[in-house]
């Protein structure tokens, strides 16, 4: 009998050990049964199903009770899924025409959302207290525990400070306290838990590294535009990489026309003004206006007017400059995977066959294989990567952070 004891303790303890990666197989999808659960986990059935039983208890995940799917040696084995009603991160992200809110679950889920289309205010106390008002609203309405809050901002995000080192089109001051400044708006509308930030194509990066475009990639390359600006981001062996102070993969003050316009660095022809979509409504020869944002302007105008004369020219051109910052990266790089986001996905749409033939062009690889360019897939994908940093904790150890359930 007290064998038997032993061996049950051994093996629970054994589990508590893999609880973490156990937990991140289901939440990247990875482990959609029971038995891929322990061929991943490299333990014993009853070990898995040990593991399965307590983030179940949880609120992580959910087991089904009839094993239907085929398991190894061709057994019936249980699907395993995240727990649609289980806890939530509060997402924030900020950007030069507004803000969004949002609590996301496991799997990347976005459960709520609450966009703010308002002039960010030159204080980022105003902007960030506006939007955890709003995620403090979706939480209030949903019921749902929160684990802790994660923001996306359209700057390089300095470690270990959390400071926004260069919000070139926000109106905010370089070096804005902007991690500070969110903690204490996330303490007072009483969220406890851990609270993070993070640059937006960053933690786009990550997003779609884990649920979306880039999953399986072992070195990522993201490049992206949102509203202005262009960003890039880099995974190393499924990690995001940031450098040794968070501002790794500054992309967009990548020259590519020497005698192109002067960029906010300082510098003339960077991508960030050569690649936007500010840049390619001027090239086109449209007017900004202030309807709509201008990513939305010009994603209907590549929708729309493609067969424009000057719509084609304007893309043509903010294409070739793309790819020949992309080639400046893939050379540098060698990464086995380029997504692009924003305005870049959808000029990918437009002509793939360019933008691909530009890279080949002027890489070092690029004849002999190529890397494949694929679209972001994830809808909202900063906000998803947001979350990902508050998830972390529970990720890596959730014992520590979430009290089991009781029935």
């Amino acid at each position: 009998m007290k064998g038997k004891v032993a061996t049950t303790r051994t093996r629970l303890e054994r589990g508590r050990n893999v609880l973490g990666p156990a937990l991140e197989l289901v939440h990247t999808g990875r482990a959609p049964t029971r038995a891929v659960l322990t061929a991943e986990l490299g333990v014993t059935r009853a070990t898995a199903g040990a593991v399965a039983a307590e983030l179940e208890a949880l609120g992580l995940i959910r087991v089904d009770s009839r094993p239907e799917a085929a398991g190894s040696q061709g057994r019936p084995s249980h699907r395993l899924s995240v727990d649609a009603d289980g806890p939530v991160a509060l997402a924030a992200q900020v950007h030069a025409d507004g803000f969004r809110a949002a609590l996301v679950g496991l799997g990347g889920t976005i459960v709520a959302t609450a966009p703010g289309c308002v002039t960010v205010s030159a204080d980022p106390a105003q902007v960030l207290g506006e939007v955890v008002a709003a995620g403090a609203e979706l939480l209030r309405t949903g019921g749902r525990h929160c684990v802790g809050a994660g923001l996306a901002v359209p700057s390089a995000v300095a470690e270990p400070e959390g400071t926004a080192l260069n919000p070139l089109h926000l109106a905010w001051s370089a070096g804005a306290p902007v991690r500070d400044i969110f903690a204490e708006r996330v303490r007072a509308v009483g969220i406890d838990g851990p609270v993070f930030t993070g640059n937006d194509v960053n933690l786009a990066a990550l997003a779609e590294h884990r649920h979306g475009a880039g999953r399986d990639a072992r070195h990522l390359l993201c490049v992206a535009t949102g509203h202005r600006g262009v960003g890039g981001a880099l995974v190393l062996d499924g990690r995001l990489h940031t450098g040794s102070s968070g501002l790794a993969l500054e992309v967009g003050h990548l020259t590519v026309n020497p005698e192109g316009r002067p960029c906010h660095c300082g510098s003339r022809g960077c991508l960030d003004v050569e690649a936007d979509p500010l840049a390619f409504l001027t090239a086109a020869g449209r007017a900004a206006g202030p309807e709509v944002s201008l990513l939305q302007q010009s994603i209907d105008l590549l929708r729309t007017e493609y067969d424009d004369p000057s719509v084609r020219a304007a893309a043509e051109e903010i294409v070739d400059r793309l790819g020949l910052g992309l080639a400046g990266l893939v050379n540098i790089l060698n990464p086995d995977r380029i997504i692009l986001g924003g305005l870049h996905r959808e000029l990918l749409d437009a002509d793939p066959e360019r933008l691909r033939a530009v890279v080949a062009d002027r890489s070092l690889w690029g004849r002999s294989g190529g890397v494949p360019i694929l679209p972001c897939t994830l809808d909202h994908d900063s906000l998803v990567g947001a979350a990902e940093l508050a998830w972390q904790p529970v990720l890596d150890d959730p014992l520590s952070v979430l009290p089991a359930r009781t029935s």
